[in-house]
């Protein structure tokens, strides 16, 4: 079966066109959302709007703002789920720190963050491929995704996704990016499109402290703008990214992941740098190394990207540890990384695998097939990145 809309992103784009309300962070300048309204509020707790101060109270220990009582109703995930979505860790890594917005010449961040909302609904076991043995015929991008959970996840992004996913016919994974994007040459198929995702995740990380809310002039227009105004929440995505891939030893470093207690450590941290790499940002986190040191780490995240692309992961890393080949995917530069690098990408495949196997064996007690589909949750990551890595910014 043939994967729906374009199958690989165009690399080349216009800038956004002069005129438009935010450029910097509008996916589709002429189709304004209607859809992005704000959370459900309590009485007392302001929301954000342009040009307004909803992150102020957040940050100067007033009333806290936009909850949804949904968030509360997950079973206790929310205590097993970081703070950050990967899409606002990727968000974060692309902003300027002052100016409050994105490189007005990225055109592979917004198609990026569309994959990453797949895999963030991947890894909170919501969607997974679907249980069919012939699915092994068809290329990764290809086969079918389902919902397994519908329940919301509390972020308005991805509860729209999944809400879209659930009521729609079954599509593969490249179809679904494609479609999020808005590329596809089916006019009838053009409402599955999510419209400014760079905007509502801003919006999204005022609400949460992260960002605050600026309005500034342009010349020919006003745009709203959002500098950083917790930069340790930044500065904690760029330690993780850092570390990882400049890390001198084989094992990993505990200031590469998340804290404790967060579920897949490792696998979100393999997810960050290979996003941000095809959202061409990874270089913002890198900027301050040598020319030396910052082209190992690009080849570093080559190799990770090259062997998380694969399914399964790593298929030639064994699980015992010792100096085993790479190259289970396709690198983008040769030679790839070495010595250290190249037993650092081991061992973190050999993590991930323990991740895998904790997390469904405590899925297997539940019964009924859950760790079958735990493992069918990981399956979608592996295609999404499979995806990052055919983008053109990486060719």
């Amino acid at each position: 079966m043939a994967s729906e809309g374009l199958t690989r992103r165009r690399g080349g784009g216009a800038s956004p066109a002069i005129g438009t309300a935010s450029p910097a962070f509008s996916d589709t300048p002429s189709f304004p959302s209607s859809s992005a309204g704000p959370r459900k509020t309590t009485n007392n707790a302001p929301t954000s709007s342009a040009g307004g101060s909803g992150g102020a109270g957040a940050m100067e220990g007033r009333n806290k703002i936009a909850y949804d009582p949904r968030d509360f109703e997950n079973g206790g995930e929310s205590e097993t789920m970081p703070r950050l979505t990967i899409m606002e860790e990727v968000l974060l890594l692309g902003l300027k720190d002052k100016a409050g917005y994105l490189s007005f010449w990225n055109d592979n961040i917004s198609y990026a963050l569309r994959g990453c909302i797949l895999i963030e609904l991947a890894l909170r076991r919501r969607i997974a491929m679907v249980k069919d043995p012939s699915r092994r015929r068809l290329a990764l991008a290809d086969r079918l995704i389902e919902v397994i959970d519908d329940r919301q996840t509390g972020e308005t992004i991805l509860d729209e996704a999944l809400k879209m996913m659930k009521s729609s016919e079954k599509y593969g994974a490249g179809a679904w990016v494609d479609l999020m994007s808005g590329e596809t040459w089916n006019v009838m198929k053009i409402g599955y499109q999510l419209k400014q995702v760079r905007e509502r995740l801003a919006k999204g990380l005022v609400d949460k402290g992260v960002l605050r809310t600026e309005k500034r002039n342009f010349l020919l227009f006003d745009m709203a703008t959002h500098p950083i105004a917790d930069m340790n929440a930044k500065d904690d995505v760029m330690r993780r990214t850092l570390t990882l891939l400049t890390a001198r030893t084989a094992a990993i470093p505990p200031q590469a992941l998340h804290k404790e207690g967060v579920k897949y450590r490792h696998m979100r941290a393999v997810v960050l740098v290979c996003a941000a790499y095809a959202s061409s940002v990874l270089e913002n986190a890198l900027q301050r190394l040598s020319y030396d040191s910052r082209e190992a780490a690009f080849a570093r995240c080559d190799d990770i990207l090259a062997e998380f692309s694969t399914w399964p992961f790593g298929i030639t890393t064994s699980n015992v540890a010792g100096p085993v080949t790479i190259g289970g995917g396709t690198r983008k530069r040769e030679g790839g990384s070495g010595g250290v690098g190249r037993e650092s990408v081991q061992e973190l495949i050999r993590e991930v695998r323990k991740e895998m196997a904790s997390s469904i064996t405590s899925q297997a007690g539940a019964g009924g097939g859950q760790e079958e589909q735990e493992e069918l949750c990981f399956e979608v990551v592996a295609t999404i990145l499979e995806i990052f890595g055919r983008m053109d910014s990486l060719l």
